[in-house]
């Protein structure tokens, strides 16, 4: 099963894709974390979420792309955090073969390897005129890999206020 959590900053996606992970899971518990962090606040982050996940069971691997190169079990459930991440590194790391293509190709390869996957993204981005062409050619991007993820997935669930609201399958399927 393929579960895709969107959602702004801020809005429970992470704790509720968390939670679900380790209650979908029946075999190995894997955390697929693919910030950089930059600065103070990026490693604040790091912890924040390490610290939320400390008592769940996940074995975390950090690997900010390539994701697809990651030795999976067939029994996994895998939580990865987060295609906007995943992106972005690939984006602006200055290898011209690293694209939106790329990205979709890597989630896709990791879904197909395991039982479970749940995957997290921020959703929603609008363009603003203030944004210069390199964060518009960002947003557009992510905002058309979180459309094809979405196609590819079972359940899509948008975040608003730690609430989940289910845009796409059935919410039953994961009780």
């Amino acid at each position: 099963m393929i579960v895709f959590i969107l959602g702004p900053n801020g809005s429970g996606k992470s704790a509720y894709a968390e939670k679900l992970a380790a209650r979908l899971s029946t075999g190995t518990l894997v955390y697929i974390a693919t910030m950089i962090p930059y600065g103070k606040e990026g490693q604040a982050r790091v912890e924040k979420h390490r610290k939320q996940r400390e008592s769940m069971g996940f074995i975390t691997v950090e690997k900010p792309s390539h994701v697809s190169g990651i030795p999976i079990l067939s029994d996994a459930t895998m939580l990865l955090e987060d295609v906007s991440n995943l992106l972005s590194n690939a984006l602006f790391d200055g290898n011209r073969d690293r694209n939106e293509d790329s990205v979709f190709s890597d989630i896709i390869t990791m879904c197909t390897r395991c039982r479970n996957a749940v995957i997290v993204s921020i959703g929603g981005l609008a363009v603003r005129s203030e944004y210069d062409e390199e964060t518009h050619d960002y947003i557009n991007a992510l905002n058309r890999l979180n459309g094809r993820i979405s196609d590819f997935s079972d359940i899509v669930i948008m975040m608003y206020d730690r609430t989940p609201v289910f845009v796409k399958g059935n919410a039953d399927v994961l009780d």
